[in-house]
C-alpha cells in the first residue's frame, strides 16, 4: 500500500473509533505528548537520578547482553 493510501486508511480508522484507550495508545505511539513537559521530582527521586548518573560515570552498570544473561540464569535456577 502506498504511503498516502496508508495514511488515509489510518485517518479513517481513527475517525471511526470511540475507544479512548486506543486513541491514547495511538497518541503515545506517535509521541504526540507535549515535548516541553516539565516533571517535578521529589528529593528521593533526585537522589536516585544522581546515584544512577554516578554509577554510569564509575562504569557500575551491566550491558544489555550481561543483564539478559543474568536474567536467564535467575529464571532457569
Amino acid at each position: 500500500m502506498s504511503t498516502p493510501g496508508l495514511k488515509e486508511k489510518l485517518i479513517d480508522k481513527i475517525r471511526q473509533t470511540e475507544d479512548e484507550g486506543l486513541l491514547e495508545e495511538i497518541s503515545n505511539l506517535m509521541q504526540l505528548q507535549e515535548p516541553d513537559t516539565i516533571y517535578a521530582l521529589n528529593t528521593d527521586q533526585k537522589k536516585a537520578v544522581q546515584e544512577a548518573k554516578d554509577q554510569i560515570k564509575n562504569n557500575e552498570f551491566l550491558s544489555n547482553e550481561q543483564a539478559d544473561k543474568d536474567i536467564d540464569e535467575w529464571l532457569n535456577k
